[in-house]
């Protein structure tokens, strides 16, 4: 499925622009998708998100549309609730165990989601989906990772995947000619940096995300390729197996190296991505999302991207940690459902072409028609989408394929690290402990 949705993507991202059919609904902005005129109640509609930082192109995205909407509708008032993504998580954590989550909120896809919709607090949206054409606008099997018995429960704002960004200049200031392919280059370019008095790899390990999902590349490699996790679910193999065991060998050679920023547990997402836009880290290992960021920051023109790192001779650099994007859920028991659904239809409608305008399509979940370079996007987003072309394959996330509470004891080793060394099996038997003890068969 992975590969299949990675093929779709290369049909809209590459940058001569061909192939991907424009749909209509898109361009005519219908202030009431579906056709139906809400009522002329007042009506709150609560959007919480994750967008916080007001520099980027997704951030202008949805105030922008939320404005639209508003002045097309003058009934209905769109309250945006703003947090960094974990702040959103344990937020939405203590709304569910009331039952009171907001209309409009955001989950991640699969073994993420899955809880939420087994209490039965996300509405479907099949209903949004067929209408206006909708459904159609998705790389085909994206929503698979948001569905379940049949039904879609979330709209996703992406599909990406993770790299890593790096900054020209700085590379050169170290006298590194050439981009890392191998992870013993991506250990001495990591020297040369701290040498040189630069911050190798800005990270914000605040959100244990982050941490995870750069391990998660490791393992890509130290495994030979995708299907670990899948394998352990499977029961053909344990967290003590040693690709896993390297894997986090291979993670606290970085650590000791200094490749991330002193007390990077007391950062967040945001402030390392700040870190690295303004000039003051060397790379930035993080999903393709930032790149429309990247290119709106100062230090625009002067970066580029490339795969991780092959690890002793193992991996292969087509081969990515893959990022479906969050997705936008409505909230089942809301108050306001049918104007709700609505606004996200027209939301959802409306999001590609406006990610087009503020050159942030790439890594986009729907199909975009349109050229790339003629458009005026950069060198980096025309480099991403190459990217994109190349993709054989590749793993989710850790907390997209496991259970949230196994989830949860991965995220909260992996910090740990970035604090003090460990025994790698040991941190591998805490893994297989946890994973056994929650029953994931």
């Amino acid at each position: 499925m992975s590969i299949l949705m990675a093929g779709a993507l290369i049909l809209s991202l590459a940058a001569c622009g061909g192939g991907a059919e424009s749909n209509p609904d898109i361009d005519h902005n219908p202030p009431f998708p579906g056709g139906d005129r809400p009522s002329d109640k007042k009506v709150t509609i609560t959007l919480q998100n994750i967008y916080p930082d007001p520099t980027t192109p997704t951030y202008k995205t949805v105030h922008a549309l939320a404005a639209e909407y508003e002045k097309a509708n003058p009934n209905v008032h769109i309250e945006l609730d703003t947090l960094n993504t974990d702040q959103q998580k344990m937020k939405l954590k203590t709304q569910a165990a009331s039952k009171e989550i907001p209309d409009i909120t955001i989950v991640n896809p699969s073994a993420q989601m899955k809880p939420f919709v087994d209490a039965g607090l996300l509405a479907p949206l099949n209903d949004v989906l067929n209408k206006n054409g909708l459904r159609d606008t998705y790389h085909p099997g994206l929503l698979d990772n948001y569905s379940f018995d049949g039904s879609v429960y979330a709209l996703p704002d992406g599909y990406n995947i993770e790299v890593v960004f790096y900054n020209k200049d700085l590379f050169k200031q170290a006298g590194i000619d050439k981009v890392p392919a191998t992870f013993e280059e991506l250990l001495a370019a990591v020297k040369a940096l701290r040498a040189a008095g630069i911050t190798p790899i800005a990270i914000g390990e605040k959100d244990s995300w982050t941490g995870s999902f750069l391990f998660m590349n490791i393992l890509l490699r130290t495994n030979e390729g995708p299907g670990f996790l899948k394998d352990v679910l499977d029961g053909k193999r344990e967290f003590d197996d040693p690709a896993f065991i390297e894997a986090v060998d291979r993670f606290q050679e970085l650590v000791q190296a200094r490749a991330f920023p002193d007390g990077a547990t007391s950062i967040d997402a945001n402030a390392s991505g700040k870190i690295f836009k303004s000039g003051k880290a060397a790379m930035w290992v993080i999903g393709t999302w930032e790149t429309g960021a990247v290119d709106a920051s100062s230090v625009a023109g002067r970066v580029g991207a490339f795969p991780f790192p092959t690890i002793g001779g193992k991996g292969d650099h087509h081969e990515f940690m893959l990022a479906p994007g969050s997705g936008f859920a409505v909230a089942a028991n809301s108050q306001h459902l049918k104007e709700t659904k609505e606004f996200l239809g027209y939301f959802a409608l409306n999001l590609p072409k406006k990610q087009f305008e503020y050159k942030n399509a790439v890594g986009l979940g729907q199909i975009i028609d349109g050229d790339l370079k003629s458009a005026g996007y950069s060198d980096l987003a025309i480099e991403v989408a190459a990217l994109f072309s190349s993709i054989k394959g590749g793993d989710l996330s850790f907390d997209n394929t496991m259970n949230p509470a196994t989830a949860q004891v991965h995220l909260s080793s992996i910090q740990n690290l970035f604090v003090q060394r460990a025994d790698s099996r040991q941190v591998a038997r805490q893994h297989q402990v946890a994973f056994e003890a929650h029953n994931e068969k």
